[in-house]
This record gives structure tokens, C-alpha cells and sequence, in this order.
């Protein structure tokens, strides 16, 4: 029989998860659905199914309440694939218009903290350096949950995802679910999150996608990366 222990605390969970729920209900941020005038390219995604994830057996609310998000993010996914094209990108606009390519200095799989390996590559740029979209697609996270802070989360054609961090704040009026072009303004690049100590900077992480796990697989962007053509203004000087 259960211990009176084991049941207040698989009831702790269960409000937490409650709580969670309510909130994403009533604020709708993390469900938020692509734009109702956008078409269905690709209807197979409309169906996908992701395997069900069990919500850690410990762990303190914070991490509960994470799980949530991650999940309503996950149950919206296919309805935006769907509106995605099915060719990828074979070329990405630099995310940092005033930077070259050949400025990066590639720290793709480099070692960091935790064991972890660095899966992007940095884009070092003065404090409040526009951020551009690499891509055309759709918004489909802007939150500050991840290890890099203030976020984007773009996903593309091929259902390809972009990721941009260390923001120090999203462009005006930028959404989730909005579309939005190789060129349109994000955010502004920052340290937020984990690089609190390093100069400013922009993480820009492509990852394809799993549809038998559900994941996404992180891949080296630089040799896809190109400079943004200059202006026709700029061109002429």
C-alpha cells in the first residue's frame, strides 16, 4: 500500500502540473499557433506524433513547470512543420548582418562546462548589434528558458531549427507563430544566460529534426553560413 509520503508527494506533483497547465491556458504563451493565413505546404506533418515523455519522478517545481512548457511547445510542433517548405536551406544569411564569416572563429563542438560540447558557433558583435533571421520561417519560441537566456527559436524549411541566444532583447513586436524572412530583425545581440561573463555575442544553432524521437540534432552551421549582400547603396561606395 502506498505510504502517506509517496501520496503527498505524487500529489505535490500533480498540483504543480495542474498549476502549470492553468497557466499556459490562460496566458497562452507557450501555446501559441503559426499565423491562421499561412497554408499547409506539407500535410503530412499535420499528424505527427511525438512519444510521450514522463515528467521527472523528482524534482523541484521549477523543473516540473519546464517540463510543461517543453511539452506544449512539443504538442504544437507538427501544425507548424506543416506550414513549413520541404526543401532546406543549402545557405544561411549571416545572423549578424555587420559581421563576416570569415570573422567566426569556429568553436563548433568545443568543450564546455559540464561535459558538454558547444553546439553552435559564436558571432561576437558590440552590445545591441541587430540579429537577423538566417532564414525564412516561423517564430516558434521566444523565452528565456534555455542555458543561453533570452531566445529564439526559429524553424525552417526542411524542419530545420535556428536557434539564437544570449539576446539582450527580441526585436519590437516580434511573436511566435509570425513568419518571417532571411533579414528580419529578431532581436539584439547580448550575454545573456550563461554568458554573463564573456563579451557580448551571438549562439547560432542549427539542428535538424528526428520525427521517429521527436528531437532535434545539433550540426555545424559555419559551412553553410554567407555573408549578407551588401545594400545597393553600400555596393556603390
Amino acid at each position: 500500500m502506498p505510504s502517506l509520503a509517496s501520496l503527498t508527494s505524487a500529489y505535490a506533483r500533480h498540483v504543480v502540473l495542474a498549476i502549470g497547465a492553468l497557466a499556459a491556458l490562460t496566458t497562452g504563451h507557450a501555446q501559441s499557433l503559426p499565423d491562421p493565413s499561412l497554408p499547409v505546404l506539407t500535410p503530412a506533418w499535420e499528424t505527427l506524433s511525438c512519444p510521450v515523455r514522463t515528467a521527472p519522478e523528482t524534482g523541484d517545481a521549477a523543473s516540473l513547470m519546464a517540463f510543461e512548457q517543453r511539452q506544449r511547445y512539443r504538442d504544437v510542433l507538427g501544425t507548424y512543420l506543416a506550414r513549413l517548405p520541404e526543401q532546406v536551406d543549402m545557405a544561411l544569411l549571416m545572423p549578424v548582418p555587420s559581421v563576416r564569416v570569415a570573422q567566426i572563429a569556429d568553436t563548433y563542438a568545443a568543450a564546455r562546462d559540464g561535459g558538454r560540447s558547444h553546439e553552435g558557433q559564436d558571432v561576437f558583435a558590440p552590445r545591441g548589434t541587430p540579429v537577423v533571421s538566417a532564414t525564412a520561417g516561423l517564430v516558434y519560441e521566444m523565452s528565456g528558458r534555455f542555458r543561453g537566456g533570452r531566445s529564439v527559436m526559429v524553424l525552417g524549411p526542411g524542419a530545420r531549427r535556428y536557434f539564437y541566444t544570449h539576446l539582450e532583447a527580441y526585436a519590437e513586436g516580434l511573436r511566435e507563430g509570425q513568419w518571417v524572412e532571411a533579414g528580419t530583425l529578431l532581436g539584439y545581440v547580448g550575454n545573456d544566460g550563461n554568458a554573463a561573463t564573456t563579451p557580448p555575442h551571438l549562439h547560432f544553432g542549427v539542428y535538424d529534426f528526428d520525427p521517429t524521437s521527436c528531437r532535434f540534432r545539433a550540426f555545424d552551421p559555419l559551412p553553410l553560413m554567407v555573408d549578407r549582400l551588401p545594400a545597393p547603396d553600400e555596393a556603390s561606395r
